[in-house]
């Protein structure tokens, strides 16, 4: 009888972000009935859960797995940040050749931009206003890039603050380029679930001179409660070779340039 054929860490990885999109779309499923579903044994799928659990990323309750309030898959940093690496770092690596020496750069907390956060490091005379503790933390070994972390109300599970102090701080700045992502795309209109969100994107958009959008392929043709910004306002678009030719060509329709890059092969 063959040796049993034991899964890699990356193929398990990809099996929990597809139970915690099953879970989130359904709710609360019983965990027997997500065993069956992916084909893989009670145990297996315990150990799945135990490990999104103590990422809270859901809750593990007596027999059921129940989902955390709306879009937590979409939104959780601690989820989106091993999400579609090759394809941040390529839009990441091309969105550097905007930054120039003395610029001050505004931001914002998606995990799109770490990759870009760990090119920086190694840069001089930069200044980076940010409300995301995860970029800070990436930029900090950089001797010569000043960093201002904008402080407000804590959310553990995007790692970042948001709220009005917030907004508040980016009204009295002036930033040379603002550099985000955002958490869904429709036919060039930018989405976030959360309100707070939304209104930092518009704040950290209106105190820069030029804005720079980076998003790979999955963000595209969806939508979140709350419409942010326009796609008018950003110089550029980076993207992936993911994504739909009729959301590109929707983006284009509204003037703005897009830059397609392709993901290093692994």
């Amino acid at each position: 009888m063959p040796a049993k054929v034991r899964s890699s860490q990356a193929t398990v990885e990809q099996r929990r972000q597809a139970v915690l999109r099953h879970v989130a779309e359904h709710e609360e499923v019983r965990i027997d009935d997500l065993a069956a579903h992916f084909g893989v044994s009670l145990m297996t799928m315990h150990r799945d859960l135990d490990d999104l659990a103590a990422r809270h990323l859901l809750r593990k309750e007596r027999g059921r797995a129940v989902a955390f309030p709306a879009l937590t898959m979409e939104t959780a940093t601690r989820f989106r940040e091993s999400e579609n690496l090759a394809a941040k770092q390529a839009v990441c690596e091309a969105a550097a050749g905007w930054i120039r020496p003395g610029d001050t750069l505004v931001m914002d907390d998606s995990t799109t931009l770490y990759p870009l956060a760990d090119l920086l490091a190694g840069s001089e005379q930069l200044s980076v206003v940010t409300n995301s503790v995860g970029i800070a933390q990436r930029l900090a070994p950089a001797t010569g890039v000043d960093i201002t972390l904008l402080g407000g109300h804590y959310r553990s599970e995007f790692n970042s603050c948001t709220g009005p102090e917030v907004t508040r701080v980016l009204s009295r700045i002036r930033a040379d380029l603002c550099l985000m992502s955002a958490t869904a795309i429709l036919e060039g209109s930018l989405f976030h679930p959360l309100r707070e969100y939304a209104d930092v994107k518009e704040a950290m958009i209106a105190c820069s001179e030029r804005s720079l959008l980076l998003a790979d392929h999955t963000k595209f043709g969806k939508t979140a409660t709350y419409a942010f910004g326009d796609i008018g306002s950003y110089e550029a678009v980076i993207v992936d070779s993911g994504t739909p030719e009729h959301e590109i060509d929707a983006i284009r329709g509204h003037g703005v340039r897009v830059e397609t890059v392709a993901p290093a092969v692994p």
